[in-house]
């Protein structure tokens, strides 16, 4: 999951704007929960999980996508969600699949919605399509700009340029439920910590229930901006903030990826994978995948024992990395189908 505040030099701390006017509310059906009922709701002794399911490129992606779907609905997440690619590059199958997740599923889902290369006309009517399928539930985020995730965010000629005025704009079409992103090391484009924290404040202010963090491999990071959010407003930080995990299975995808998205693998990770990958030309995978496995189980009962309200495993459209961290926190994952990946 990636997406961003939005920042300038020049902007204030705070704000005060409201975003342009739009004609009319868009009408909402659904009587979906909200993220915070579902979190809110018992859950059999354990901690609530989620996944995030990414739109496939090919058939084949998809049929995979469906696998993974059918395997986590058997064990009952509180709730998925789906990216949106960079630029909008996604945008016929994030919302077709999210739709598919609504209306063939028992899942409940949560559409991602980017802000970037999107007019507000635009935006509006990507709303109404989630609303015309029953889905109330969407992550506000300014989003990556198309091609270079830390190339120069250039805002919509008549778009918006902050993830806090999305939220207001999708806030004031209807009865949805918002969520945004936030960055347990910080923004790439935020000044310093405190500024990234004041963005996540002014979103949570602007309407957002809820958070969900960019993966990270250290802990002390998503305990640290905890601390940071209670310290800038004790209100907002009563919201849910809700770790975003991805169990590693290969040292070099995991290596490409924090490079495209500002974050770091502590030394103590980066050694454990590297011992396991091995010397060869080849990692091992199958020694990575199984330190993987550790990594994330130990960052889980760390975030468990910390309080945090929900688990968000970063699936990339696979089941079995996180099902068998799930396993090992005592989930019951008998009950799902039979997982290859």
């Amino acid at each position: 999951m990636r997406g961003g505040h939005g920042y300038q030099a020049s902007r204030p701390v705070r704000r005060t704007f409201r975003t342009v006017p739009y004609d009319v509310p868009v009408t909402t059906n659904s009587t979906s929960p909200s993220i915070v009922d579902r979190l809110s709701a018992p859950h059999r002794g354990r901690i609530p999980f989620s996944v995030e399911f990414m739109p496939p490129r090919d058939a084949e992606g998809e049929e995979r996508l469906w696998r993974a779907v059918r395997t986590f609905e058997r064990l009952g997440p509180a709730f998925v969600s789906m990216t949106y690619g960079a630029g909008g590059s996604t945008r016929d199958r994030t919302v077709r699949i999210t739709g598919q997740l609504a209306a063939e599923t028992t899942l409940l889902p949560v559409a991602h919605l980017t802000a970037v290369n999107h007019s507000i006309d635009e935006l509006r009517s990507l709303v109404g399509a989630y609303a015309a399928q029953g889905i109330t539930n969407i992550l506000a985020l300014r989003g990556d700009p198309p091609g270079d995730p830390l190339g120069e965010w250039v805002r919509h000629p008549r778009g918006l340029t902050y993830a806090e005025e999305l939220v207001r704009l999708i806030r004031d079409l209807g009865d949805f439920h918002v969520g945004v992103a936030s960055f347990p090391e910080g923004h790439h484009r935020a000044p310093d910590l405190r500024q990234d924290t004041q963005a996540l404040v002014s979103k949570l202010r602007a309407g957002a229930e809820y958070s969900i963090t960019q993966v990270f491999f250290d802990v002390e990071h998503y305990l640290r901006l905890r601390d940071r959010l209670a310290a800038a407003d004790p209100e907002q930080a009563a919201k849910p903030l809700i770790p975003g995990i991805m169990p590693i299975t290969s040292l070099a995808s995991v290596r490409k990826m924090v490079s495209l998205s500002g974050s770091v693998i502590p030394v103590d990770v980066e050694a454990r994978l590297a011992a396991a990958a091995g010397t060869g030309d080849q990692e091992d995978r199958a020694a990575v995948r199984a330190v993987g496995i550790d990594l994330a189980t130990e960052w889980a009962e760390r975030l468990i024992a910390e309080g945090a309200p929900c688990l968000h495993f970063c699936s990339l459209n696979f089941a079995k990395a996180s099902t068998e961290v799930l396993a090992r926190l005592g989930v019951d994952v008998t009950a799902a189908v039979p997982a290859t990946t």
